[in-house]
């Protein structure tokens, strides 16, 4: 049965690529429009791909053919100015450095490291193009992501046990049994669209299955957690991240990564609100207003030409230059380059950890947390103060290209302020939670399942938050006011203290 099996595939290979052959020449001409094969060498595998799937998959061919990939030769790349290069390598493959970057050219490479390596059609391709693939003309941006929190996304959340432990308790599936709720595991499936959906999952190659296509049954690696674009997803290259996180496939758009709807799919409220305040605030409704106007795809891209308010790129990662060429920002990928304060609070805003992999850090309370419970850092793994100097004025620098020094300098003093204060009305929440288990009102074994310690949660989680990154980003009052802002800070309270004395209440009661 096994050798008969083994001849049909031989046959099917025969078959299916005279086939593409066929479908390649219908499709060509219409291709031809669009431009990139009659215009820039394609290798003779990338033709090869596109002959079938400019029939079964148009979708993925036409957003690869209005892509630079498919118009750009990576050594021609390599004689443009510095500051104009969008790749950052020195040195190009020979295979490589004289055909447009297409279907073969990204999904072939690293193959004796990639587990999904498997034959298709006669071709030896990779399922997942990771960051070590694109590392081949992107050295530089890969390393920068390697070093920084968002690659380490998955590590950080779920090798954490505090961090788990909030995970598990609120994506785990709860049952009502004898007059109590019940826990269970979160299931794989709600790990994966819920917290691993931005924080990426562990994509493992279990084996082959055949999955019945158009032309016939097709043998491919059998993934776990796939798809999934988490920008700390784990491939199965043993390599982290996902670079089509923020460049999508197959356009891989820097107008799209530049853009702040990117950062909103995961960067939203009511734990990150960074899109919501942005949204609101006056350099958000100057983008909305005006963006159109814009060129989101110059390289390098000049402040007050070629946009004229920030979005979140420019602020954290973009090459920044003036409309005279002076560079005001580096590129970098590690989005925390330039951060020196770290306002998600856990529980409390921080210096930037000196690691991306933050489950390094042990605090004074012995837990894996970057501040104690009573607020002070774990200084051990955060920057330290010279490193938040030139980190801020990296930042101040951006905000100078349009604003004078003092209007700078005020606003980030108001955000000192903020921080030092949303940190003490997170401490008083947990003075009182404190307060709570020692007096045996909630059960400290999981510290996020039980109804004061949710409220606890939510002073930290959601209102210091939301209050910090409107100021950060300043223009959005309302996010810092009566939306999960101050109001939410000062009521938490206030209902905290309440069901502590209640609960307090009703065992002297039950005592009796």
């Amino acid at each position: 049965m096994a050798s008969i099996r083994i001849k049909a595939a031989g046959l099917s290979f025969l078959f299916f690529a005279i086939i593409g052959f066929l479908f390649f020449i219908s499709a060509t001409s219409a291709e031809d429009k669009e431009g990139p094969s009659d215009q820039i060498q394609l290798s003779p595998q990338t033709r090869a791909c596109l002959g079938c799937h400019s029939r079964y998959t148009p979708g993925i061919v036409g957003d690869w053919q209005t892509s630079r990939h498919s118009r750009t030769i990576p050594g021609q790349a390599l004689t443009r100015p510095v500051l104009e290069r969008r790749i950052s390598t020195e040195t190009i493959p020979d295979t490589l450095s004289g055909v447009a970057v297409g279907c073969f050219e990204c999904h072939s490479l690293n193959a004796t490291a990639h587990k999904d390596n498997f034959n298709h059609f006669g071709f030896r391709i990779n399922v997942v193009v990771s960051p070590d693939d694109c590392s081949t003309c992107h050295p530089n941006e890969r390393k920068q992501f390697a070093d920084s929190k968002k690659a380490h996304a998955i590590k950080n959340l779920m090798s954490n046990p505090v961090y788990h432990t909030l995970v598990s308790t609120v994506t785990g599936m709860k049952t009502y049994e004898q007059g109590r709720l019940v826990a269970a595991k979160p299931s794989e499936t709600t790990l994966h669209e819920s917290c691993l959906g931005c924080h990426g999952t562990k994509v493992e190659v279990t084996g082959m299955q055949t999955l019945h296509t158009e032309v016939g049954d097709i043998s491919v690696p059998k993934l776990t957690n796939w798809p999934n674009e988490g920008v700390g997803r784990e491939n199965p290259d043993g390599s982290l991240g996902a670079c089509t996180a923020c460049h999508p496939r197959h356009g891989f758009s820097i107008e799209v990564a530049r853009k702040p709807y990117t950062c909103s799919q995961c960067h939203i409220e009511p734990d990150v609100p960074a899109w919501n305040v942005y949204e609101e605030s006056k350099h958000g409704n100057i983008y909305s207003s005006k963006h159109h106007e814009w060129n989101f795809n110059a390289v390098p891209w000049k402040i007050g030409k070629d946009f004229k308010t920030p979005t979140c790129s420019t602020c954290h990662n973009s090459l920044v230059v003036s409309p005279q060429g002076d560079v005001i920002a580096e590129r970098s990928h590690d989005f925390g380059a330039r951060l020196w304060v770290r306002l998600f609070g856990l529980i409390y805003a921080h210096p930037q950890p000196k690691s991306g992999n933050t489950t390094i850090i042990n605090n004074k309370d012995g837990l894996p947390l970057p501040t104690a419970f009573s607020g002070e850092p774990a200084s051990e793994y955060l920057i330290d103060a010279a490193e938040q100097s030139q980190r801020s004025d990296k930042m101040k620098n951006i905000c100078k290209a349009c604003h004078g020094s003092d209007w700078v300098n005020r606003h980030f003093a108001k955000l000192d302020n903020t921080i030092k204060e949303t940190n003490e009305m997170t401490l008083t929440a947990t003075k009182l939670m404190m307060d709570a288990w020692q007096k045996g009102i909630e059960d400290k074994a999981n510290p996020f399942d039980e109804p004061i310690e949710q409220m606890w949660v939510r002073q930290w989680l959601f209102y210091a938050n939301s209050v910090r990154y409107s100021s950060a980003m300043t223009g959005a009052p309302d996010f810092t006011s009566f939306n999960h802002g101050w109001w939410d800070l000062t009521n938490n309270l206030l209902n905290m203290k309440r069901a502590i004395d209640l609960k307090s209440e009703t065992i002297k009661q039950e005592g009796k």
